[in-house]
């Protein structure tokens, strides 16, 4: 087994190397936009850099670690050897040709578009072509996924598929039909503007397009750190998964409700109408099911685990937890951020209260508590879990991986928690610069510098979670590594057809997409009058 280890590690060195470069960049925008150090403010580096971050935040690590954790886990399993390696090694080189395209062209000053690319600004050619070819290198891992998970159903009929696989195909679906809202705006629209044979661009159609894309994205990048919840806690921490169940209905409820919900980002957009607008609201509220559904069941896997450690009483169970282990850190640190960044969520879709927060710093504060807090810090753990498996370096040392943990959870509370307080005094996101001289904006400054503070502990944290893994490279000992296992089920139970397959709520997905985004695509690109002149971006194409 293990014969893809090469092509993991590839994954996971290049989407870490990425993280780090957007981790100094995202400081480096927190120290322009504070009062500490003026004379370094520029507007033209300030967008660059906002771009940068947010492409290999949002598309190039994301995806790297999907990828490489789904490779990972067809072997582990599945136990079988992973088919379609050539296939796989070209889905990495798309994707890493693709960054360095989107990113070369960003760092030229030719595509300061931000990650959400909204027209009717228009970069480079280069960019959107990045772009495409880091998605079509991701297909042919959904391509993979859903091959394996296939043939293991056909070879090994009745049986369920192991959770772990089942999830991620699940997630390799969900990419698949969510990343399709972005193809179809940069396909239709926004390539043919950016090589001159257009210079107009319906920019409420492809906000729309993009919204499609745009908020299932993130469960996308949900899905690696949910599968590590449920089949590698339970087991690193000494307990038992609660319910095997429980996580399969949550991976299904995640691709039927994440999808046509989109809109809810577009609240302050006129050309939609408000009926579509609170629609999309209510399915962002059910996004809540499958969430507290997870926030339950590993809640209760963490207690047989200290009941297991002697734990007793109603909450007295709590202390016999092993506080001492990095997994226990960082599930504790990833509910407590899913917890605030969640009622933040919540907030930003309901139809009224969005109108109090709309494009400030408050937006900022809840998609990094939710990314960079709970998506992240499940990274994290998902890397020191396979990293003794992927280089025979023996177990990580745990002392520096608390350090690391608890660095990364004090660093985002003191970074995200100000800017919610500076959102709701009105700051408004993507903004170069401003004027703390000026009394309405003077209260704001404390807020931005104790972000920056928290920025910097952010870096500290990222750069050592970096050294970790590297020094396990230089404890490579010849002696096999001890057979890898997932966490099992406390109880054995009949896994239900339904929640053993795929196209029941593949359908559902598609279906509710339809409904919800079918009308509103219909009605925007039958008028005419929505094409606005483009805005280049860097100069002439």
């Amino acid at each position: 087994m293990w014969q893809v280890r090469r092509l993991v590690l590839a994954h996971f060195w290049v989407a870490f190397a990425g993280f780090t470069v957007a981790l100094l960049l995202g400081e480096w925008q927190m120290v322009v936009r504070s009062p500490l150090l003026p004379w370094i403010r520029n507007p033209e580096l300030y967008y660059r850099a906002v771009t940068g971050h947010g492409v290999v935040m949002a598309y190039v690590m994301p995806t790297l670690v999907a990828m490489g954790f789904g490779y990972a886990v067809v072997e582990l399993a599945l136990k079988r050897p992973l088919q379609g390696l050539g296939w796989a090694w070209a889905g990495f080189w798309l994707v890493l040709g693709g960054t360095l395209m989107a990113g070369l062209t960003i760092a030229a000053g030719r595509a300061s578009v931000l990650y959400t690319f909204y027209p009717p600004l228009l970069g480079s050619v280069w960019f959107y072509l990045g772009v495409v070819l880091v998605v079509v290198g991701s297909w042919i891992w959904v391509v993979l996924m859903a091959w394996h998970a296939h043939r293991w159903k056909k070879d090994n009929p009745g049986a369920p598929l192991p959770l772990a696989m089942f999830g991620m195909t699940v997630g390799a679906y969900l990419w698949a039909w969510t990343s399709l809202g972005a193809a179809l705006e940069i396909l239709l629209l926004i390539l043919p503007a950016a090589l001159g044979l257009k210079d107009t661009v319906d920019a409420g159609l492809a906000r729309v397009f993009f919204s499609w894309t745009l908020h299932a994205i993130v469960y996308f990048w949900l899905f690696p750190s949910y599968v590590a919840f449920y089949t590698i806690v339970p087991r690193a921490i000494g307990g038992r998964l609660y319910s095997d169940t429980a996580g399969r209905v949550s991976f299904v409820l995640f691709l039927v409700f994440s999808m046509p919900i989109g809109i809810h980002h577009l609240f302050a957009d006129p050309q939609l109408g408000s009926a579509f607008k609170f629609v999309h609201a209510v399915f962002t509220a059910m996004v809540t099911v499958p969430t507290f559904l997870t926030v339950f069941t590993i809640t209760a896997s963490v207690e047989i685990a200290a009941r297991l450690r002697g734990g007793r009483g109603l909450f007295g169970w709590v202390r016999a937890l092993p506080w001492d282990n990095p997994y226990m850190l960082a599930v504790a640190f990833a509910f407590v951020m899913l917890g605030l960044g969640g009622a933040g969520g919540i907030v930003n879709m309901s139809y009224q209260l969005n109108e109090t927060v709309h494009n400030t710093q408050w937006v900022t504060g809840h998609f990094h508590l939710i990314f960079a807090g709970t998506i992240v810090i499940m990274y994290f753990v998902v890397a020191y879990d396979l990293w003794p498996q992927l280089t025979g370096s023996g177990p990580l040392p745990a002392g520096p991986m608390r350090w690391q943990l608890w660095l990364w959870f004090l660093g985002m509370m003191i970074a995200t928690l100000p800017w919610h307080v500076s959102g709701l005094l009105g700051m408004p996101r993507r903004m170069a610069y401003f004027d703390y001289s000026h009394p309405e904006i003077a209260p704001q400054a404390p807020t931005v510098i104790v972000s920056a503070f928290g920025g910097l502990l952010l870096v500290i944290s990222g750069l050592l979670f970096v050294w970790i893994l590297a020094q396990a490279h230089r404890r490579s000992q010849a002696a096999p590594a001890a057979p890898y296992t997932f966490a099992r089920a406390a109880h054995t139970v009949p896994v239900p057809a339904a929640l053993n397959s795929f196209g029941l709520w593949v359908g559902l997905m598609i279906a509710l997409t339809v409904v919800n985004y079918g009308w509103p695509l219909a009605q925007l690109a039958a008028q005419a009058e929505g094409s606005v002149p483009v805005l280049r971006v860097g100069g002439p194409r």
